[in-house]
């Protein structure tokens, strides 16, 4: 099998070097397009003789590559998208800056929006050379020109409807929705995502378990159901994902706040749940509609049973100081909500007496079990942090009297195999790019890492945070064992499955004999596309994955951006996308679309402008967070307007009013 090219503008030449992209020039190429510029013509004699040329080449690439990918080839569908893309790749093997201008001069396609119709396009622009030139073409010839455009315009459709299903609202762009947690035990709310147009739930493997997620499938089927429209499910699989492990808990201390205005002056109090039921207490949490959800404090049910409204319990708080809680009303038989208007601090074992039963043991009780969250990390620039391979949970550097450090920061990783490939100066993204380091040292111990990026107030990490070390040769399997046990779930509850960090076609292969073993061979599947090796292999990972499956690309841009740099993720996501339009293959645009809507009802400018931009996506997933049916109304809006404005790379020129 002939290796698809790593690098669409690369000469022959320059193939083993660093990937570049379709936009960068080396100085021999300016030197060369200059000296071309000079002697270029709008003479259409000159023109047709390089279009033929670039034709035949293209054609001879075609040929090359689809006799590498026939064998992976299975649907007849897709037989056609394939020369396409090989055709693309053919194309695009050279700079064609100068031509186009030339051609633009002429009032002719200048070839910037050929990806879907390659030689349909140079065949179009060719019949038009050729009439310029005095050898006008037959009808015939135009006529099938025309066909071959709007056969494969139809392929990307017919494709994307497989993989997704039809969008709703008459949209051309589809929604997918990560689903929380929490849609495991609420249909209701998941039936407000299908109702708000969600079109695809994406189930991620690498939180919740089985049993869960059955119940979100169950859910997502009702609701699409009573909608009277499909809605797929996608099954992520977790892949080898770098994460970091556990950490030392916090204090078993429940924090009372109490919201003041300018002057000081008690705004809302602090709300306390007094749990009767024998589960343990927690802090306050943020609910996934974004509300704040109070304190929650374990106590004895006899005891709890005596409260009445307006009844005023005291307590002492951690650090002596004497509180108040008043009794609002009762929520459950095991459940009173009350009000704090003092902050305070509560730890387990702390005695609760009703006023004026001081002296009534009866009166008395004591908080139970606290369920503490893990304890953040918080790291700032020049800070040490030792990676660990296991043992001990992580925990905050300790210091001394005098404030030095006498132990640095800890936290393991959840896969020690990753140590033996490290080396000093092997740079280090952790939490998505949040913080950023280098490794100066690695021993037995683990790995020592110097933080070079952090915001200057610090930032904290804690269990299961997303680590890359960008560059690193680190072999590990394609599908893990967890992903094997995964898959078994996926086949039989899902439309669609989730290839995490796949790199090459070979990827596709083992994942396609793992679909055929369970009887799947009908089963979606989306490449999640979060590594540099899997961009420079995309061609044949597209081409082994269409050929056997429904089949899609989702630009991860999180670990993908942190993996590439961020300086290059705009220019390798355009050209995902033109790939992808040429093998009429849909893609999912993923990762923070309305990042701050979805998480703190407050979407950015710049927000915006990446949602409008997706468009051009056939697929747009949002993040869980409490405010996702808002950007789902948000991005239904501005997607709507988008596409009266542009499709892919084509505007549609409107009528405008001024």
């Amino acid at each position: 099998m002939t290796k698809p090219p790593a690098n669409l503008s690369q000469s022959s030449a320059g193939r083993q070097g660093r990937r570049r992209s379709v936009t960068e020039t080396p100085a021999s190429d300016r030197s060369v397009r200059q000296a071309r510029s000079k002697n270029e013509t709008a003479d259409p004699a000159v023109l047709l003789q390089r279009l033929e040329t670039l034709r035949a080449a293209s054609c001879a690439l075609q040929r090359e590559l689809l006799e590498g990918w026939k064998p992976y080839i299975r649907s007849r569908s897709f037989l056609s998208s394939a020369a396409n893309l090989a055709a693309y790749i053919g194309l695009r093997r050279h700079d064609l800056r100068p031509l186009q201008r030339r051609l633009a001069d002429l009032g002719l396609s200048s070839l910037g929006r050929c990806e879907g119709h390659v030689l349909a396009t140079l065949d179009a622009v060719i019949a038009a050379l050729r009439h310029m030139h005095g050898v006008p073409g037959s009808a015939h010839h135009r006529q099938r020109v025309a066909a071959a455009m709007e056969k494969e315009r139809a392929l990307l459709k017919r494709h994307t409807d497989r993989l997704l299903g039809e969008a709703a609202g008459g949209r051309w762009t589809r929604f997918m929705v990560t689903l929380p947690t929490e849609a495991a035990d609420d249909p209701s709310f998941v039936r407000r995502l299908v109702e708000g147009g969600m079109d695809c739930a994406r189930i991620n493997c690498a939180h919740d378990d089985v049993k869960a997620w059955e119940r979100m499938v169950s859910h997502v089927r009702r609701a699409a159901r009573d909608a009277g429209r499909p809605c797929r499910v996608l099954v992520d699989l977790a892949g080898p994902k770098l994460r970091t492990g556990p950490v030392l808990p916090g204090p078993a201390v429940a924090r009372l706040k109490v919201k003041r205005d300018a002057l000081g002056n008690p705004m809302r109090p602090a709300w306390v749940v007094l749990d009767g039921s024998g589960r343990p207490g927690h802090p306050a949490l943020i609910d996934r509609l974004g509300e704040s959800q109070p304190v929650r404090l374990s106590v004895e049910r006899p005891w709890l049973e005596r409260l009445r409204p307006a009844d005023r319990v005291a307590f002492r708080d951690i650090k002596g100081r004497r509180r108040m809680l008043v009794v609002e009303r009762r929520l459950s038989d095991t459940e009173v909500l009350g009000a704090c208007l003092a902050g305070a601090f509560v730890p387990e074992g702390t005695e609760l007496v009703r006023v004026g039963n001081e002296g009534d043991l009866s009166g008395k009780t004591r908080t139970g079990k606290f369920s503490a969250l893990p304890a953040e990390i918080l790291v700032h620039c020049g800070d040490a942090l030792l990676l660990t391979p296991g043992g001990a949970p992580g925990e905050a550097e300790r210091r001394n009297s005098l404030g030095g450090v006498e132990v640095p920061g800890h936290i393991p990783l959840s896969e020690p195999s990753v140590f033996r490939y490290l080396e000093p100066g092997q740079p280090i993204s952790l939490d998505d790019g949040r913080v950023r380091g280098v490794v100066k040292a690695v021993s037995e111990a683990g790995a020592l890492v110097e933080i070079t990026g952090a915001r200057n107030q610090g930032e904290r990490l804690g269990p299961d945070k997303g680590i890359n070390f960008p560059g690193l040769g680190w072999p590990v399997p394609a599908l893990t064992d967890k992903d094997l046990a995964d898959l078994d779930f996926a086949v039989a509850a899902a439309d669609i499955v989730g290839f995490s960090f796949v790199r090459s076609a070979a990827d596709i292969d083992r994942l396609v004999e793992e679909l055929a073993q369970r009887g799947a061979g009908s089963l979606g599947i989306v490449a999640k596309i979060e590594t540099a090796a899997a961009v420079r292999d995309l061609p044949g990972i597209i081409a082994h994955g269409a050929g056997r499956h429904p089949f899609g690309i989702m630009i991860a841009r999180g670990d993908l951006g942190v993996e590439i740099g961020y300086e290059r993720l705009a220019e390798i996501q355009e050209e995902i996308l033109w790939l992808c339009e040429a093998a009429h293959v849909p893609v999912i645009w993923a990762t923070q679309v309305l990042e701050s809507l979805v998480k703190q009802n407050r979407p950015s400018r710049a927000e915006i402008t990446d949602a409008a931009m997706a468009e051009r996506a056939e697929c747009v997933m949002l993040n869980k967070g409490p405010y996702v049916l808002d950007a789902l109304r948000m991005l239904d809006s501005v997607i709507a307007r988008m596409q009266a404005h542009q499709l892919k790379k084509t505007a549609q020129l409107r009528p405008l009013h001024w």
